[in-house]
């Protein structure tokens, strides 16, 4: 064989054999948060980290990035400036359907390469222990009479799950949702950091982020908007349903990639996810955080972003938050 011929074989062979095997990641992966470090957000990547780099799951170094700011937008336009390239992942939340119905930004889920759905995060009502509020039935009267005297805070932006948890709550029962005096943040830290301050009412948050304030004793959960009661610290907060509200409502935490990738892409970082989520670490970090599983990849989880932007638009415009 002619030595030109023989060397356009080896190299066909080689191209065959690394497609044969997929795509792997061949230096440091960012993983990037939309929020500042200490929120749930930000704990979700460093507990993603945490599981594949000590069960050796990346052959590379995977570093978490926060860049807050812009109701998420800041991150959204980093990760999307990089189409194509699956170095990149990035901790999806709520924004990603709201901003663009809102208004507050043009990106959304369609922008980018959904890889999975990690879990759901209920929203949990919190005030600081001195308040006076000691019960949701207090939460509830105070919004019954005024809704304007209650300040809420929560991250990161307008239309929010957290926020229209609240939304929906001072809806329930009969009030303006437009009237609530809402205070967004960068991150749910600084939420906690203003409610534990004395300077807002209350926090709609997820339950990890209230919790090692209860066990401290500096914060106090009225409620969940969980369809049942939570363990550990919170094993004693009613749901709102059980204080005759129907009000279940959460978050769900994702991770998404740049638009572009392949399918041996896709499919790398499925498998590691998925082995991820399996392994007794993060069985417990759900259990830690009260996290509820929902690991979901492919078609289907695309499906429920879909179903999700419809059923946000429809809250959004209901309560007077949609852009036309």
């Amino acid at each position: 064989m002619p030595r030109r011929a023989l060397a356009g074989a080896l190299l066909l062979a080689v191209a065959a054999a690394v497609q044969a095997q997929g795509w792997a990641p061949q230096h440091n992966v960012e993983i990037v948060v939309g929020s500042a470090p200490g929120g749930s957000n930000d704990r979700t990547a460093r507990q993603v980290e945490k599981v594949i780099v000590e069960n050796r799951l990346l052959g590379v170094p995977f570093t978490v990035v926060n860049k807050p700011g812009g109701s998420g937008n800041i991150a959204f336009t980093y990760v999307s400036q990089h189409a194509g390239d699956a170095h990149y992942l990035m901790i999806g939340t709520s924004p990603l359907i709201s901003n663009r119905l809102t208004g507050q930004g043009a990106l959304y889920y369609g922008d980018f390469t959904p890889i999975a759905s990690l879990f759901n995060d209920y929203v949990v009502f919190a005030v600081n222990a001195a308040s006076p509020m000691a019960a949701g039935n207090d939460l509830v009267q105070r919004l019954k009479k005024d809704s304007k005297s209650v300040s809420a805070g929560f991250a990161v932006a307008l239309g929010s799950h957290n926020h229209i948890a609240v939304c929906l709550l001072i809806k329930a029962l009969g009030g303006n949702p437009r009237e609530l005096r809402a205070v967004v943040f960068k991150g749910a830290a600084e939420a906690v950091t203003a409610l534990l301050g004395g300077h807002i009412d209350l926090i709609a948050t997820a339950a990890g982020n209230a919790a090692p304030h209860v066990a401290t004793g500096k914060m106090r959960v009225l409620a969940v908007a969980a369809p049942k009661r939570m363990g550990g610290v919170l094993a004693g907060v009613p749901t709102w349903r059980e204080q005759g509200i129907d009000l279940v409502f959460g978050g769900w935490r994702s991770i998404m990639a740049p638009r572009g990738l392949t399918p041996a892409q896709i499919a790398y970082w499925e498998g590691v996810l998925r082995k991820a989520t399996q392994t007794p670490d993060w069985r417990g970090d759900l259990e830690k955080n009260f996290w509820t599983d929902d690991f979901v990849t492919g078609a289907q989880f695309r499906k429920d972003l879909d179903k999700e932007y419809g059923d946000t638009r429809a809250i959004l415009a209901e309560l007077g938050l949609a852009k036309p």
